[in-house]
């Protein structure tokens, strides 16, 4: 660990210095480029972990973390610094474009600096990246179920710590074949983005692990085996990380009558519904008839309600220009959610501004109210009715139903009870994580958020502690402070909660046109795969030129 640790600080060394030459015209003063390129060369080196990427995908993963670095420091640390407050007017920002493309370029050389650096590195210290051929059969097997964040990394890290160990294979089974990017799903519902551009094939991804996509049927926990339509599968160490449904809480006609929030399909079917409701109401003559038609209702109102209400407005008011029969005060977008604010992962003042932002664009809130029933046609909350035919439910998830099965310890979620290494007790070689765990932060004795961020960091852990466990050796706890929240309510609109790494315990906040930039280029930046990164960034090119698509690409009828 303390070589890698010692060499991936010399890379980012070499990286971020020989690349800070390019950050001279926007700081104007050489060492201090030199200096800032060398810390932060450094810090994006130990952030990376080695993977297969080749040098042009470095080069669009670094220039899109140029454009965070720009936001952080061009915007708000040098104003700050020369005793002046950071602004986010059209002209301010405007005076700060030379600078972003100084940022960019800057980003875009100390990735593939870093990439060459670290090839040259491994060459001269003889690392072996793949493993020799002709090996013997595998002796341990490693069964990984689910294809989710949480999966994935674990499948892609268990390929990292056993690459030069034939003796252990990798198994991952899922039901989809591809990876999908949540925090862009919101904007495949609201027409900003392509479905397949957010998706990665788990095939492309994962080189050394092996791929099965089926429904399980079964896990004998007892017997170690696991059912696969039909196929038997059996395993040293099992891996659970099915992810979450949507939880309904007991209400048949809503998960009968409402649009889900989950999945691929689900975003392109909201947004085809949504095209559907404008051809209706177009061929209506009576205003009485075409308002429940152009009314969408998203019950919840955390991150993936704010998210999807934000973007469905947007698209309605985008497309109505197609419809001249219709008019922008016909439409309405209503978030029902059962707390006193939105977004309750953030700070109050973000969830206000939020809010704020959304009503003057024509969101409208139902606070404090539940979404007790559903009927055709009507949206039944606590004390009054919505006239509808668009509700979407994004207020609650739980852990994966299969999980009820296994004669295994569950919180009230439903979560798999584990230790801080990510075990099961009492079952020696059984793990879970993310969704399908109900985990502890071993510092901090806090239940983990079944969220993104967490999943990616315990993968990694648990990787490490699997690993350690087979070669005789202890497992480490699990702690991660989180890094903060983004949450997008608007085009060109978000918010933005970052912890700063060296005070856990202090947040920086952000609104607006910047927060969105940061959105942007942070999740691009995690987007997996060169050819999803440029098709995203198509996408995204195209939006600000031309007008929201309304082919619809699923018949309704």
């Amino acid at each position: 660990m303390n070589s890698r640790f010692s060499r991936q600080v010399l890379i980012g060394t070499i990286g971020g210095g020989l690349a800070s030459l390019s950050l001279v015209p926007v700081l104007h003063q050489i060492l201090l480029s030199v200096l800032l390129g060398v810390a932060l060369g450094a810090a994006y080196s130990l952030a990376v972990i080695p993977s297969r990427e080749t040098f042009v995908d470095r080069l669009t993963s670094g220039a899109a973390i140029g454009v965070l670095l720009w936001g952080l420091i061009s915007v708000i640390a040098v104003p700050v610094l020369s005793g002046e407050m950071p602004h986010w007017g059209a002209e301010q920002m405007r005076a700060h474009f030379p600078a972003l493309i100084g940022w960019v370029f800057y980003g875009a050389s100390l990735g593939v600096l870093v990439k060459a650096t670290d090839a040259l590195v491994q060459f001269l210290a003889g690392v072996q990246t793949e493993p020799e051929k002709g090996k013997p059969e595998a002796a341990t097997h490693i069964l990984v179920l689910g294809g989710g964040f949480a999966g994935m990394r674990t499948a892609a890290c268990l390929e990292e710590e056993f690459k030069a160990d034939p003796s252990v294979a990798i198994t991952l089974v899922s039901e989809t074949n591809a990876l999908l990017f949540t925090p862009m799903l919101a904007e495949v519902a609201g027409g900003s983005l392509e479905a397949s551009h957010i998706s990665t094939p788990l095939r492309s991804v994962l080189h050394r692990t092996a791929f099965i996509r089926g429904c399980i049927s079964e896990i004998d926990l007892n017997g170690r085996i696991v059912k696969v339509e039909g196929r038997e599968l059996s395993y040293d160490h099992m891996v659970i990380a099915l992810g979450a449904v949507s939880n309904y809480f007991g209400m048949p006609n809503i998960e009968k009558l409402a649009a889900n929030f989950k999945s691929l399909l689900d975003a392109i079917r909201i947004r085809n519904h949504i095209i559907e409701m404008f051809e209706r109401a177009d061929r209506e003559m009576e205003s009485s008839v075409r308002a429940p038609l152009l009314t969408f209702v998203v019950a919840g109102g955390g991150f993936a309600g704010v998210e999807l209400a934000g973007a469905i407005n947007d698209f309605a008011h985008g497309i109505v220009a197609d419809y001249p029969s219709l008019s922008p005060g016909e439409l309405k977008t209503i978030l029902v959610h059962s707390g006193n604010r939105i977004l309750p992962e953030l700070s109050e003042s973000l969830a206000r501004y939020a809010q704020q932002k959304m009503e003057a664009r024509g969101v409208q809130f139902r606070l404090n109210t539940r979404l007790k029933d559903a009927q055709p046609g009507l949206a039944v909350l606590g004390d009054a009715t919505i006239a509808t035919e668009t509700l979407v439910w994004t207020a609650g998830t739980a852990p994966h139903p299969l999980l009820r099965s296994l004669q295994l310890e569950r919180d009230k979620r439903g979560a798999v009870v584990v230790d801080s290494t990510m075990a099961v007790q009492g079952r020696p070689g059984l793990w879970a994580l993310g969704d399908c765990a109900a985990l502890a932060d071993a510092r901090t004795g806090k239940p983990c958020p079944p969220t993104a961020q967490f999943a990616l960091r315990e993968a990694e852990a648990l990787a490490r502690n699997l690993h350690a466990t087979l070669h005789g050796k202890p497992a480490e706890p699990f702690h991660f402070d989180s890094l903060g929240a983004l949450c997008v309510v608007g085009y060109q609109t978000a918010c933005a909660e970052l912890t700063l790494p060296l005070f856990r315990s202090r947040r920086i906040r952000f609104s607006g046109l910047l927060a969105w930039l940061m959105w942007r280029g942070i999740y691009l930046s995690k987007l997996p795969g060169l050819e999803r990164k440029i098709r995203v960034l198509i996408d995204w090119t195209i939006e600000l030129f031309f007008p929201r698509d309304i082919v619809q690409t699923i018949d309704l009828k």
